[in-house]
C-alpha cells in the first residue's frame, strides 16, 4: 500500500514497480528493486526523495550500474536510476554534468571544447555521479586530482554544494558513501589543451583497454581494490586462479583483476567466486583483498 502510495505521486512513465535490475547491471545480474525510478530532473528526484521519506521508505540511488553486484533477491524500497539525468554544458573552461552523464560522454564533450583534464577517464563504464561516489579513477588520473564543485541532494531532499576538499576523498572514496548524499551534478573547471593531442590520448588509452580488459562480457569491471605493495590481478594470476568458475561467474582469462559473466551468471555465483580468490590469496600471500566492486540489495544467505 506504501508503495502504491509513492507510485501514486509521479509520472507512471517515470516509474517501473517490481522491475529486474539484471537488465541494467553491467553484470547482468540482479533481482527486482520493489520501484524502480527515472527522475528526469533534480527537481523531480527532490521531491521523490521527499514523498519516500513521508512514507517511510527506504531509497538508494544509482547511476550506470557498472561498479555494483546486485542481490539476486533484489533492492527493498525505491532505487532511483539517474539515468535521464545526463545533461552535458560547456561554457569556457567549465564543463558541468548531471549525474547520469557516462563518463565516457563528458570526456568527448571535453576533448570537443578543446579541454584536457578528463583523458583519463575516456573508458570508464560508469557515470558521473558514480565517479565522484567512488573517487574514480584510470591509468594515473583520479576524479579527486581535478578542480570541481559537486550537488547533491540530501537524505532529507535538499540541495547542497561540496568542494572538492570537503568530499574528503581518498583510494576509491568520497563523503557521501558515508553521508548517502545522492550527486546530481558536477562542475570541472579544465585547462585548455591542444584537440589532436587530447584526442590523441584518448584514442591510446582506450586500445589499452581493449587490449586488457574483457570488454566483450558482461563484468562489474575491477572487482577489488589494490592492496599496498601488490597489484591485484598479478596477484589472482599467479595463484592460478585465472579461468575459475563457479557457475556463469569466471575470473576473466584476459586480466585477473574482473570476473565476468560467461553464462547466465548469478550475483550468488559473483560472490562465491569473489570469496574463493579473497580466501586464496590470504592463504597464499597472507594479503586481504577488499573490495572495490559495491555489493548491494537484499541478503542472500
Amino acid at each position: 500500500m506504501t508503495i502504491k502510495a509513492f507510485m501514486d505521486r509521479f509520472d507512471p512513465k517515470h516509474i517501473k514497480p517490481n522491475e529486474p535490475l539484471k537488465y541494467y547491471a553491467y553484470t547482468k545480474t540482479g533481482g527486482p528493486a520493489d520501484v524502480l525510478a527515472f527522475p528526469h530532473t533534480i527537481d523531480e528526484l527532490q521531491e521523490m526523495i521527499r514523498v519516500a521519506n513521508q512514507l517511510d521508505l527506504p531509497f538508494m540511488t544509482l547511476g550506470n550500474s557498472s561498479n555494483v553486484i546486485v542481490s539476486d533477491k533484489g533492492i527493498e524500497g525505491i532505487v532511483f536510476m539517474l539515468r535521464e539525468l545526463n545533461r552535458v554544458k560547456v561554457q569556457g573552461h567549465l564543463l558541468s554534468a548531471e549525474a547520469g552523464a557516462k563518463l565516457v560522454d563528458v570526456s568527448r564533450a571535453a576533448c570537443e571544447a578543446k579541454l584536457t583534464g578528463l583523458e583519463f577517464a575516456c573508458g570508464i563504464p560508469g557515470s558521473v555521479g558514480g565517479a565522484i561516489y567512488m573517487n574514480a579513477g584510470a591509468y594515473g588520473g583520479e576524479i579527486k586530482d581535478l578542480p570541481l564543485e559537486v550537488t547533491v541532494v540530501t537524505r532529507e531532499g535538499n540541495l547542497k554544494t561540496y568542494t572538492n576538499e570537503e568530499l574528503e576523498f581518498s583510494y576509491r572514496h568520497s563523503l557521501v558513501q558515508e553521508n548517502g548524499d545522492s550527486v546530481v551534478r558536477a562542475s570541472f573547471t579544465l585547462e585548455e589543451g591542444q584537440q589532436a593531442a587530447i584526442r590523441g590520448k584518448m584514442e591510446e588509452l582506450n586500445a589499452l583497454r581493449q587490449s586488457k580488459q574483457p570488454l566483450d562480457l558482461p563484468s562489474c569491471g575491477s572487482v577489488f581494490k589494490r592492496p599496498k605493495g601488490h597489484y591485484t590481478g598479478q596477484l589472482i594470476q599467479e595463484a592460478g586462479l585465472q579461468g575459475f568458475t563457479i557457475g556463469g561467474a569466471q575470473v576473466s582469462t584476459k586480466h585477473a583483476g574482473f570476473i565476468v559473466n560467461i553464462n547466465d551468471a548469478t550475483a550468488a555465483d559473483y560472490l562465491a567466486v569473489i570469496h574463493h580468490v579473497q580466501s586464496v590469496i590470504k592463504e597464499k600471500y597472507n594479503v586481504d583483498l577488499e573490495t572495490e566492486v559495491r555489493i548491494i540489495g537484499r541478503p542472500m544467505a
